[in-house]
C-alpha cells in the first residue's frame, strides 16, 4: 500500500541529496555523519518504493489516489 504523495517523494530526495553531498564535502562527520547518511540511504529507498513503514502505525497517508 503505497503511503507517499509525490511532494513528500521530491522532499525526502532533496533531504537525501543535502545530507549525501554535506557527507562528501566533510561538513558533517564521524558517527553522526554516517548516521545521516543512513538515514538519506532509507529516503531515496522508501521515496522510491512509495511507502513509509512509520506512517503505518499513525495512519498518515500523503498520496492523494
Amino acid at each position: 500500500m503505497k503511503n507517499m504523495g509525490k511532494a513528500d517523494k521530491i522532499i525526502r530526495l532533496l533531504i537525501a541529496v543535502v545530507l549525501t553531498v554535506l557527507f562528501l564535502n566533510h561538513v558533517i562527520t564521524g558517527v553522526f555523519g554516517i548516521v545521516l547518511v543512513i538515514l538519506a540511504a532509507v529516503f531515496v529507498l522508501t521515496s522510491f518504493i512509495g511507502t513509509c513503514p512509520l506512517y503505518l502505525p499513525f495512519k498518515i497517508n500523503t498520496n492523494k489516489k
